[in-house]
């Protein structure tokens, strides 16, 4: 009975490889964050190894992404942190969307919670793993970005709009 259900899951297991998620990377850079606000070379790296793998239109698949289940589960965070923050489509957001998603970065980033402590284990992705110093610079610059919508776009542009 044991050899009929380890023999049946390998079928299943063995399927399952051939239903594939569609991958992220098309890298369409028109509504990119660097559009309109500056990016540093310096955040850049930091963006590109911290961050765009979930947050943005081009993932740097690894190895195991071609093996199923963990495909479809690294699948749902790319489809989950795009849905959060997408700095590939960040500039065809209205105003004041941009101006909340900076302020969520900087409290992201301030609480630890991003990059995924998922995204860090195991020394998978060991460039991902913050220093105090990166992560502050990553804050500064999503508050002197902040500054520039402030100093450039009248303030009810930055603010939700209420709802009646």
């Amino acid at each position: 009975m044991l050899k009929k259900i380890l023999i049946g899951l390998g079928i299943v297991l063995i399927i399952i490889q051939f239903i594939r998620p569609e991958k992220n990377e098309s890298n369409d850079l028109t509504y990119d964050i660097s559009t309109k606000y500056e990016v540093s070379n310096d955040i850049n790296h930091l963006l590109q190894v911290s961050c765009n793998d979930c947050h943005s239109n081009k993932t740097e698949y690894p190895w195991y992404a071609n093996i199923q289940p963990v495909a479809w589960w690294l699948n749902h965070h790319v489809v989950d942190g795009k849905k959060h923050l997408n700095f590939s489509e960040f500039t065809k957001k209205p105003l004041f969307v941009q101006n909340h998603k900076l302020e969520e970065t900087i409290e992201m980033v301030e609480e630890m919670e991003m990059p995924l402590p998922s995204y860090t284990y195991f020394g998978l992705h060991p460039e991902a793993n913050l220093t105090e110093e990166q992560r502050q610079m990553i804050i500064d610059w999503a508050k002197a970005q902040m500054d520039y919508l402030k100093q450039t776009y009248p303030a009810d542009s930055l603010a939700f709009p209420e709802r009646n």
